[in-house]
């Protein structure tokens, strides 16, 4: 395994971690099997989340005795310091551990963000539990390329996560400049959702970037975490049959995928679009359609209540047929 330290928190990560997302379709069993199987392998890094359902509490029941191997990463949606501090304590509860290496802010919006950096905000409970020593270090996740770079000027920030994969280049600058910054670069989203089939080929490509700190695909099967760790360690330079292919994918893929900038914001009818295609996504190619409903139900605008104004594909970079994928999200999600 290649082993590479994780920015300024000074953690010695390996290359590829675990995204936590697909635990949710394997039981604890399952997960501590597949988790031992990780740390056999020499994969030291564990992504979860509070958002995750039971994904926390299958990995604090499958890292029993073996905790010390692993450095683990959660996050949570709260932004009030009450909120987080109790999300705090749940996931030290899930995770059967008295500290979390990296605890993150979890997709903020610029609105959010200053409400987590404002008095009383989730700030002062992450860095009151920090100091307390029930966190290691803080960071940040993001799919806005504006709060990603707003992150970058925040001294408490040690590592963000952001997609960057085959058809999302949209942060390739910001991510270079997480390198220059000594701030850890955590690679979500590495098969852009499961759109990507090839996941060897979406892999390498990844690792190729020598500004990427660590990617973290999903993994709930073994033939995965094969398939992965043998990609992610092969430095051999990318084949002309390899750029061919990544060509041909971003050729299907990138005239009708949403690669959640935000610039189609603001909604005229208080759509969160790229939340809606995002949760699409889950829908669609992650088998995990009780947790995309489940999380598209929480969004206060629905893909039926577009008006089909139009505004939002006037801003689209993408020239995305927006009124047309949110008529096909209305219908799979039914609402």
């Amino acid at each position: 395994m290649e082993y590479v330290t994780l920015g300024k928190t000074g953690l010695k990560v390996s290359k590829i971690g675990l995204g936590g997302i697909p635990i949710q379709k394997i039981d604890a069993e399952g997960t501590r099997i597949l988790v031992h199987k990780l740390s056999d392998r020499g994969v030291n890094y564990i992504d979860t989340a509070r958002g995750y359902t039971v994904s926390e509490e299958y990995l604090g029941y499958a890292l029993e005795g073996i905790r010390d191997k692993f450095v683990i990463a959660t996050k949570s949606m709260a932004r009030t310091r009450e909120a987080m501090a109790a999300d705090i304590e749940k996931s030290l509860c899930n995770l059967k551990t008295d500290y979390i290496d990296i605890y993150q802010v979890h997709n903020p919006s610029m609105e959010q963000l200053d409400q987590v950096l404002a008095k009383d905000g989730a700030l002062e409970a992450l860095q009151e539990a920090k100091k307390a020593g029930k966190i290691g270090h803080l960071g940040l996740t993001a799919h806005s390329v504006e709060v990603f770079e707003r992150a970058l000027d925040l001294d408490w920030v040690e590592t963000i996560m952001f997609p960057y994969n085959i058809v999302e280049g949209q942060g390739e600058e910001l991510i270079a400049e997480c390198k220059k910054r000594n701030i850890g670069f955590i690679d979500m989203k590495p098969l852009a959702g499961g759109a990507i089939e090839n996941g060897t080929l979406a892999l390498r490509y990844i690792c190729s970037n020598p500004n990427v700190t660590i990617v973290i695909p999903g993994m709930a099967e073994e033939h995965e975490m094969e398939e992965n760790i043998k990609a992610c360690l092969d430095s051999s330079p990318l084949s002309q049959t390899e750029l061919d292919e990544i060509r041909k994918v971003r050729e299907q893929l990138g005239t009708n995928f949403c690669r959640r900038c935000n610039y189609c914001a603001p909604c005229s009818a208080g759509i969160s679009i790229p939340n809606v295609f995002l949760f699409a996504g889950y829908l669609n190619r992650y088998d995990l359609g009780e947790w995309a409903r489940s999380r598209y139900s929480t969004l206060q605008a629905k893909a039926s209540d577009c008006i089909e104004c139009g505004v939002c594909e006037t801003r689209c970079p993408y020239h995305l047929p927006i009124r047309k994928m949110m008529k096909e999200c209305a219908e799979q999600f039914g609402e």
